[in-house]
């Protein structure tokens, strides 16, 4: 098994071709996907991201008006949970373990262009969603656009569609990653902490989790409560360490941009590690393209679907532009000799504690735990449409996926890292390609409707 996720991981994630530029530029197959779908859709949206900001933010601030669905503040929170949650801490450490302060300039460029394509996706969701007998409300995402689009094709009503279900099925596999990465960072992170072991730790976290999920609709409600708090917490946190450290600010930034483009690794072929790092974790923190965050987007009560694709446009570049920004900035201001070597939570740990002495070991680990908790219960919402989409509306599956989800939490805490990861990327990178193959056809609704939402904003004032 590890080794067949090895072999997928490469095919997705390895080198397809190599630039002959600073030492050779290795590209890999979604290197060249994410950044082609992001330039695409941002010139097609013309600028989306700055244009409509504004709207962005008004779009958030609106008030629900049906309570059987979720609000696009509650779409906004779940999505939050599961970016916020990992790829803000682990993915960010990950990103510079692999690719050094030059990768986090890659993660904002994934991000800025990732905004557009996620108002596409999310547009679409919206757009074609379906209630809900099981859970209430409504419910949807790519599976379910894409087979739309498959009947159109087809000319006829087809009970399931090939790509929608590789693209669910690819989803519940990536979970299942992220399930394990979950594990296995917080475990790693309270025995730093706490001398805690790894399947103390562990146990504990599969035995909570199982309390909450195993409910009917408990995920919601617990998110509600957990993301706001711990977003506070860490944001200001961060904040104190960077203006304790403002003085070493404008250094940090000139390693950012210098390192982004290999001026220092050049010599050394480094620049394709930090470009692959920095757009590979950027995927995974703001999951743009992959097809995630439209299983919220499609739960949305919403009287217009570019709404709700503007509300998720956002919360990229909350995720990284803001957040992921706060995690590098935090590493990045301790001195070299202090993260030499370390990998990971290690890295991470570290960097607080000689900001914030003994108590910033115990404060990340306890901040990872909620925010790694709040991963898993996001991650489960999305799950809710794949699996209705794949086996129907039957409690058992939705049982049987979270037992599954909840074993995979519990293997993570013994697994290696680098084994954990290779899973979710495997799985991230398959929904990224089953997800674009109906964005790019698709992608015209979600425009006209942006086109036809400005026009009706030009005419009311």
């Amino acid at each position: 098994m590890v080794h067949l996720i090895e072999v997928v991981y490469r095919f997705l994630w390895g080198d397809w071709f190599v630039l002959p530029i600073a030492g050779g530029v290795g590209i890999s197959l979604m290197v060249v996907l994410l950044l082609t779908a992001g330039v695409f859709f941002t010139l097609r949206t013309r600028l989306l991201p700055v244009r409509l900001f504004r709207d962005m933010i008004s779009a958030v601030c609106e008030k629900n008006q049906n309570r059987e669905s979720l609000s696009s503040f509650q779409t906004l929170v779940v999505s939050t949970a599961t970016r916020v949650g990992m790829g803000n801490l682990v993915g960010v450490v990950a990103a510079v373990s692999a690719g050094g302060a030059g990768a986090v300039f890659w993660m904002w460029v994934t991000a800025l262009l990732g905004a557009s394509t996620s108002f596409v996706e999310s547009t679409l969701a919206q757009k074609y969603r379906q209630p809900d007998p099981l859970y209430g409300g409504q419910r949807g995402g790519p599976a379910y656009y894409i087979h739309v689009l498959a009947e159109r094709k087809r000319g006829k009503k087809l009970r399931h569609s090939v790509v929608a279900v590789l693209f669910a099925l690819a989803g519940l596999i990536c979970w299942c990653g992220i399930s394990q990465v979950i594990s296995n960072s917080v475990s790693s992170a309270f025995q730093n902490a706490f001398q805690i072991p790894s399947i103390v730790t562990t146990v504990a976290l599969v035995a909570l989790a199982a309390v909450i999920v195993l409910r009917k609709n408990a995920t919601v409600k617990s998110l509600d409560v957990i993301v706001p708090i711990m977003a506070v917490c860490y944001f200001v946190m961060t904040l104190f360490v960077i203006a304790a450290n403002i003085t070493h600010v404008p250094a940090v930034l000139g390693r950012i941009f210098s390192e982004a483009f290999g001026l220092r690794q050049a010599a050394a072929g480094g620049f394709g590690a930090v470009l692959m790092n920095g757009i590979k974790r950027g995927l995974f923190s703001n999951e743009a393209g992959s097809g995630s965050a439209p299983c919220a987007a499609a739960a949305a009560s919403c009287d217009d679907p570019v709404k709700m694709g503007l509300v998720q446009a956002l919360g990229v570049l909350i995720d990284t532009i803001v957040i992921c920004s706060c995690t590098a900035f935090v590493m990045l201001l301790a001195p070299a000799s202090v993260t030499a070597g370390l990998t990971g939570m290690d890295l991470l740990q570290a960097a607080v504690q000689y900001h914030l002495g003994s108590f910033g070991v115990i404060f990340i680990a306890v901040t990872l735990a909620l925010f790694s908790f709040s991963t898993f219960l996001g991650i489960l919402f999305y799950a809710r449409s794949n699996v209705a989409y794949l086996f129907g509306d039957r409690w058992l599956w939705q049982t049987l996926y979270k037992l599954l989800a909840l074993v995979m939490l519990l293997i993570g805490g013994m697994e290696a890292y680098t084994v954990v990861w290779d899973l979710g990327d495997v799985g991230i990178g398959l929904m990224t390609i089953f997800n674009l193959i109906a964005l790019y056809p698709l992608s015209g609704e979600a425009i006209a409707a942006l086109h036809d939402y400005e026009r009706r904003k030009h005419l009311e004032r």
